[in-house]
């Protein structure tokens, strides 16, 4: 045997191991940005809403607000979320769930730097923007700062700052701007008809800016649901989105025929809006389309659409509401994404009007809108203030300035880059031994896993992206999203602190989910999940795991009494033979929860043929 080693040395190489450990424990924690717990009793103002049962709190909400307002997972009950660190989210049951869907808390939920800057300006003050202070005037400066120069020129440059509250009301704006840009510097195109010109605006397909009058208009994805608006009015043109995966031009044989097929349609918009007498305003796309199933415009596309928008006499508004500060790894903005760099094109990287918005105060409304010299004179000769109370606010702008400063101090665009391309790289081993993933498509911490039933046809596999959606909460405590058109696309945009230990977490559930996934017939009784979580979707929380089945945490409790099926909302968790025994041979016709009749319910339903099902093996 070799000689023991002394005491001495013993106790140096221990304690120089404990050192090690809590200096990587600390770096850890900075990596996460945790925080530590609220501590004390809260204010005599909160202690009533503090106090408040999880169950009071959802009769509140439904009592006294809209059921418009739409919860997420409202299948598996609305999740109460009373705390958060990091890439973590804390339930009002102690529960933690890993987030890989917030993009508002950009740097990480509850991150120290940023709740020290936001509480040293508030104690100091917050007042409206009329006001002079250094917050508003060098968060403009340092944000002008992060877009390029403009080739052509400093008047086509984006130095120009307005700050608003949100992405809708920075859409907004940028839609006002743009028509006043076209009114001051395109009279000639008002040719005289009987009708008045009008001022067009281009938008794609699927695409989502927000939620006033003037975005929803230019918001196709909001006209294919209800019955708010069934299409776009007449001076907004729209053209089919960009997907390379499963769009009109799927069958391209490489991205260059992609690009002229896509931006064929923008350019024949326009020539359609100017042979018509009327002028084309403004080009407005996202960078990189969410809503829409993480699209990402093939290369050169933008540059292509702006040259023809621009010659046109139109502007280019990027919305970067949702992907912009970094999140695709490779740039700051998803504008300059899919640019050929191998051709110089003064149009191709550079918009003339830049939205941005939600991750901006990461969680305080802040929003802004950066455009050109050009574009603000245009705005200001039409001698209209603009006023906005709470927009430029100091503790929103001393926000803004922390999270800018935490972004390039921790280089989280970097950690998107390195973190997104191991995403993608346990999502493709994960395709190589399943057969539900039909693409793995994005950038960075912006990406998109789309479900399909069969590789081939792409038929999608829509039940089963929202039984996995599901599972993840519930058997996981993972939270993900679910967008595209067809709504099977799991979307991933987690706070940028997103680690890679994160990453191994998030597929690991993922494909453990693939595995639980019931057959195709028992989700066809499910039906269809729309995102909103309304409906249907409460069905997936009836789901089988090793041959049990769930549902929480509101729970029907199930009895037979007098021939007819009751229900009560309470906690349960029983095998399939239970469930079915509570069950007669017929599927009900009336069911009473909570003293309410319900005909029909699809729930029982379920449960009916979950017993059929049962009863055949």
């Amino acid at each position: 045997m070799g000689e023991s080693l002394p005491l001495s040395m013993v106790l140096f190489l221990g304690t120089a191991f404990i050192a090690r450990r809590c200096c990587r424990l600390h770096r850890h924690q900075q990596r996460l940005r945790c925080v530590d717990t609220p501590y004390g009793q809260p204010p005599d103002s909160l202690k009533e809403a503090f106090s408040l049962a999880p169950d009071q709190v959802e009769t509140l909400r439904s009592n006294y607000m809209s059921t418009s307002c739409s919860v997420s997972y409202k299948n598996t009950g609305g999740l109460q979320i009373t705390g958060g660190h990091g890439s973590r989210l804390i339930d009002v049951h102690g529960n933690e769930y890993l987030d890989t869907r917030n993009n508002v808390a950009h740097c990480g939920h509850g991150h120290p730097e940023i709740v020290e800057a936001i509480t040293y300006q508030m104690k100091l003050l917050n007042t409206n923007s009329r006001y002079l202070h250094p917050n508003a005037s060098l968060l403009a400066k340092k944000l002008v700062n992060l877009f390029p120069p403009s080739n052509r020129g400093d008047d086509d440059s984006l130095t120009k700052v307005f700050f608003v509250n949100s992405g809708s009301e920075a859409n907004d704006l940028a839609l006002r701007l743009a028509r006043a840009y076209n009114k001051t510097h395109h009279k000639e195109l008002r040719v005289h008809t009987k009708q008045q010109a009008k001022q067009c605006i281009i938008t794609i397909d699927h695409a989502y800016h927000g939620h006033t009058l003037a975005t929803i208009d230019v918001s196709p994805y909001k006209h294919h649901q209800g019955t708010e608006l069934t299409e776009c009015p007449a001076y907004v043109k729209r053209v089919p989105y960009p997907d390379v995966y499963r769009g009109v031009h799927s069958n391209c044989k490489d991205e260059i025929e992609a690009t002229a097929k896509y931006s064929s349609y923008v350019e024949d918009a326009c020539r359609e809006i100017t042979s018509n007498g009327d002028s084309v305003t403004a080009f407005l796309m996202e960078g990189g389309m969410s809503v829409a199933g993480v699209i990402l415009p093939p290369k050169s596309y933008i540059s292509r659409c702006i040259r023809a928008v621009r010659n046109a006499g139109g502007l280019y508004i990027a919305d970067e509401v949702q992907t912009g500060f970094g999140r695709l790894g490779k740039c700051m903005w998803a504008f300059e994404y899919s640019s050929d760099d191998t051709h110089v094109d003064d149009d191709k990287v550079v918009p003339d009007i830049v939205t941005v918005g939600k991750p901006f105060g990461n969680g305080l409304p802040l929003a802004a809108v950066i455009t050109t010299p050009k574009v603000t004179s245009a705005f200001e000769s039409l001698g209209v203030e603009y006023f906005n109370t709470f927009a430029a606010s100091p503790v929103c702008c001393a926000a803004g300035l922390s999270m800018l400063h935490v972004l390039s101090k921790y280089e989280l665009q970097k950690n998107a880059l390195v973190v997104g391309n191991l995403l993608k790289r346990l999502f493709s081993d994960v395709k190589a031994r399943h057969g539900w993933i039909g693409d793995i498509r994005g950038s960075g911490l912006f990406l998109g896993i789309e479900l399909v039933r069969n590789q081939l046809t792409l038929e999608p596999a829509t039940e089963e992206t929202s039984f996995v959606c599901s599972a993840l909460k519930e058997k996981y405590k993972v939270l993900t999203s679910i967008d595209g058109y067809h709504e099977n696309v799991i979307v991933v945009k987690p706070p940028m602190v997103f680690t890679e230990e994160d990453a191994v977490e998030f597929v690991t559930c993922f494909e453990k989910c693939l595995i639980d996934l019931p057959s195709i017939d028992q989700l066809h009784q499910l039906g269809k999940t729309p995102t909103s979580w309304w409906r249907t979707s409460r069905l997936c929380d009836m789901l089988r795991f090793g041959g049990s089945y769930f549902c929480q945490p509101l729970r029907p409790s199930i009895t037979v009494e007098r021939g007819q099926i009751c229900c009560k909302l309470t906690s349960f968790s029983m095998d399939c033979k239970s469930i079915c025994a509570s069950f007669s041979a017929s599927p009900p016709s009336t069911v009473f929860a909570n003293n309410s009749s319900t005909t029909a319910d699809p729930l029982f339903i379920f449960l009916a043929a979950a017993k059929s099902a049962s009863d055949s093996s």
